[in-house]
């Protein structure tokens, strides 16, 4: 179910930033920047996370998304951009969620 963002349901996850950051909230985007094989979400998919951990948008689902979260919180306590692979390659795929074969990258940066 989407965030609700300034009382009104929101599918933009680009959007819903904005209105954070109007609101003075620290934020981090995730955006995927590459996909191989069968990945859930194509590339330019955004996921955006504030300081309390409420997120907005997708850039694959299940525990992948999890664990961009997890990360984002530490862009936002140290402003230290990352760049996160996920893949079946990865002995954490199952855990992961990507077991179907693909490998996504997603680049997370903090806003402002």
């Amino acid at each position: 179910m989407p965030q609700i963002a300034q009382g009104r349901p929101s599918n933009d996850p680009l959007m819903v930033a904005e209105e954070w950051m109007k609101a003075g909230k620290d934020v981090a985007i995730a955006t995927v920047v590459e996909t191989w094989g069968s990945a859930p979400r194509p590339v330019g998919s955004h996921l955006v996370i504030d300081a309390e951990g409420r997120f907005e948008g997708s850039v694959s689902g299940g525990c992948v998304e999890g664990a961009v979260v997890a990360e984002a919180a530490d862009v936002l306590a140290d402003g230290k951009p990352r760049m996160l692979e996920f893949g079946v390659a990865d002995e954490t795929a199952w855990e992961v969620g990507l077991s179907c074969g693909g490998r996504i990258k997603v680049y997370v940066e903090r806003l402002g």
